[in-house]
């Protein structure tokens, strides 16, 4: 586990974190539990309890969800257990019982989706699972934590005897109610309830004619309540059988409570498993509602957040409704130390305090709300010194504090420390306490340590700006509206745009003015300088994302010239041969006509036949001798590359047709028909005009004669 101060744990607000994970535990202790989180050191066991949770993240989203783990503390009965000669009660039995079928069920769960939960089922795995404990409770207790009749011989006995001595009892008060009752001799309201035992309501006047047991009597005295001399001597035996009973009860307890005794050690893992269970599912829960992820864990000592919310500042803006802006910031052996600057209220806190926290949970084995693409590592030491402008406790702190602060980093800070410090050398003079930070800042870079400092001194902007494993940073503001941004950006000091600030806020001009003359001119150059860079940084920041789109765009064009070039080459190449190929056959024809003139002038055959025999020895010798075979081949193949050619030409004249026919079978919109229109009919061939339409007929001049006809069946001639 990492020794970490208190004061950290509580600079970065983890504890508020537990809390708010707390809420989703359904036990007492696995509340308890989860408040009493602390950040591991050990990576192996880290990333254990981060795939615990990330599993049972998972299992949110399919079909194999995890099932119930709801279970009541048997604490006490642990503890019973351990005391010799004691024994549990039934309702202890049932949450026994209860707290082992929780826990066979998750142990049987996890084996059966090994491939899902694979580290779930490592760990529960460890555990006995096992019957019976279940099935010995079972067999005494039963579903309303009430003991069996059948737990043990002599217990039947005795409950069949009690339930005929209760038997007689009702017969036996029965009848002595019927005898009175038609004597006179009780009350109107005949029998009571005194001591659970059913009392007749005699007349006072009356009482010595009654046998049997005074048990009391009204407030006026007008009546005398008596137990029936029967029932008296029925209820004494049923007494007897009563406490015989719980003996035999209590007997039957303590067997079953030396049979359980052996499993005290197994109870004990059962309910550690289940709180660790509900610990698990809180963490989950909670990374759901914070959509949190796993993300990469390297050991090269490479840090890098992309897009990373603050839990605490995401979960309360998303309740409001309001908009939380991420941050992306890196650190790596390269780049150790970041000075953030920049103006006040621009997020440099807000962005220490993210990068803090977010580690914290994550060496806690909680998921972070962060992009998948982030990637971190993990640290023996984390080291804060932040303080809170709005807090009173902040007024409270002196500079003396801080010093002891500083003191306490430099006897713990390694290169593998991550440190933390807000407003890095204030709560001195400016001068003396810019020149102490910038010395501390030295110490902790020579002992390559991580970290991120917020500070306004420049002096610190010049050093990170020298060395060359520091860098600084700036809290983006908008010059024009003075308005924080939110957005850091890495590579450049910021300016604190104080007299900006103090003039948007509505601070006379003139006073500002007078402010600036109080300073040197150098400062304030220098701020103005940063500032300029800021704007100057704002300009080269779009004309970059305007290059990339160029270049984009260039890269497309390129890719797209290169496509045409190649087709264009292609068919040079293609024309090539065929000219090669057309001027070879126009040679060869030349020269045929040529020796055809001459056999033409001389008459001469062998002469003919042998210049023709020469010709095509020439042009053979061009030729590739081949055997029979491979002329069946080349034919073969040139069959094959025919058909291939054809049935691409068939498909393509089919989709042709299909085109043609889908075309076809799409409806004409009816033209609009008016006066002068040549038509005709739509079963017909004579062309004729329109001469009058009145609402759906027209009358249609054929020349030689007129007709009326319906509008729809007229066709339009272009």
């Amino acid at each position: 586990m990492i020794n970490i101060h208190s004061k950290t744990l509580q600079d970065l607000e983890f504890t508020t974190v537990l809390e708010h994970v707390a809420e989703y535990a359904i036990s007492g202790l696995g509340k308890q539990s989860v408040l009493e989180i602390k950040p591991l050191s050990s990576k192996e066991e880290l990333l254990e309890e981060l795939n615990y949770t990330n599993e049972y993240l998972s299992s949110f989203d399919n079909e194999n969800r995890v099932p119930n783990h709801g279970f009541d503390t048997i604490t006490k009965e642990l503890q019973l257990l351990g005391i010799e000669n004691s024994f549990l009660e039934p309702f202890s039995f049932k949450k026994i019982a209860s707290i082992s079928k929780v826990s066979n069920e998750l142990i049987t769960f996890y084996k059966k989706f090994n491939e899902y939960y694979p580290s779930l089922d490592r760990n529960a795995s460890s555990i006995e699972y096992t019957k019976d404990i279940i099935d010995h409770i079972e067999a005494v207790v039963d579903r309303f934590g009430d003991i069996k009749d059948r737990a043990s011989d002599e217990l039947y006995r005795l409950r069949k005897d009690i339930g005929t001595i209760k038997g007689k009892i009702n017969q036996s008060f029965g009848a002595a109610l019927n005898t009175y009752s038609s004597f006179d001799y009780l009350d109107d309201i005949r029998e009571t309830v005194i001591e659970n035992k059913r009392v007749l309501a005699v007349k006072a006047m009356y009482r010595k004619k009654v046998k049997g047991a005074i048990l009391g009597g009204s407030k006026t005295g007008s009546i005398v309540y008596i137990e029936p001399e029967v029932t008296f001597q029925h209820t004494r035996a049923l007494n007897n059988l009563e406490y015989e009973e719980k003996q035999e009860v209590e007997k039957i307890l303590r067997q079953l409570t030396e049979i359980i005794r052996p499993y005290r050690s197994l109870l004990k893992q059962y309910q550690e498993f289940l709180i660790n269970t509900d610990v698990i599912a809180s963490k989950a829960k909670y990374a759901k509602d914070l959509n949190a992820i796993l993300p990469d864990i390297n050991s090269e000592k490479r840090y890098h957040l992309r897009d990373a919310y603050h839990p605490l500042l995401y979960t309360s803006n998303k309740e409001q409704g309001f908009n939380t802006y991420p941050q992306t910031i890196g650190l790596s052996p390269e780049n150790r130390i970041i000075v953030i600057s920049g103006p006040n209220a621009g997020g440099k806190s807000i962005t220490l305090k993210t990068v803090g926290l977010l580690q914290l949970m994550l060496q806690s084995g909680l998921l972070i709300p962060v992009h998948e693409r982030s990637t971190l590592c993990v640290f023996d030491r984390i080291l804060s010194d932040i303080g809170d402008n709005q807090s009173i406790e902040n007024h409270l702190s002196t500079y003396s504090y801080r010093l002891k602060q500083m003191n306490y980093f430099l006897r713990k800070c390694n290169n593998n420390t991550l440190f933390l410090i807000d407003e890095f050398g204030t709560g001195s003079d400016p001068e003396l306490g810019g020149a102490l930070a910038e010395a501390f800042l030295e110490e902790f870079y020579q002992r390559e340590a991580f970290g991120i400092i917020t500070t306004h001194y420049s002096n610190l902007k010049v050093l990170a700006n020298e060395l060359p494993y520091m860098q600084n940073a700036n809290m983006m503001f908008d010059e024009r509206s003075l308005e924080p941004m939110f957005k850091l950006a890495l590579g450049q000091a910021g300016s604190s745009f104080t007299f900006e600030v103090a003039q948007k806020n509505g601070i006379p001009y003139s006073l500002i003015n007078k402010a600036k003359k109080k300073i040197e001119r150098g400062k304030i150059r220098f701020d103005k300088t940063i500032a300029k860079l800021q704007k100057e940084r704002a300009k080269l920041e779009k004309t970059e994302r305007s290059l990339k789109v160029n270049e984009q765009k260039k890269i497309a064009e390129k890719d797209k010239l290169e496509t045409i070039n190649q087709r264009v080459q292609k068919k040079l190449e293609s024309y090539q041969e065929l000219y090669d190929s057309n001027q070879r056959l126009i040679y060869l024809g030349q020269k045929v006509n040529q020796l055809a003139e001459n056999y033409f002038d001389t008459n001469r055959k062998r002469e003919l036949m042998t210049e023709l025999f020469k010709l095509v020895q020439i042009e053979n010798s061009k030729r590739q001798k081949q055997s029979v075979k491979q002329k069946r081949a080349q034919k073969n193949k040139e069959q094959q590359v025919k058909n291939e050619v054809k049935k691409k030409v068939d498909v393509i004249r089919q989709n042709k047709k299909a085109a043609k026919a889908k075309i076809k079978d799409i409806p004409k919109p009816k033209p609009i028909l008016k006066l002068g229109d040549r038509v005709r009919l739509d079963d017909g061939r004579a062309i004729g005009t329109i001469d009058k339409l009145e609402k759906n007929k027209a009358i249609v001049n054929y020349g030689a004669f007129t007709t009326s006809v319906n509008v729809e069946k007229l066709t339009l001639v272009d």
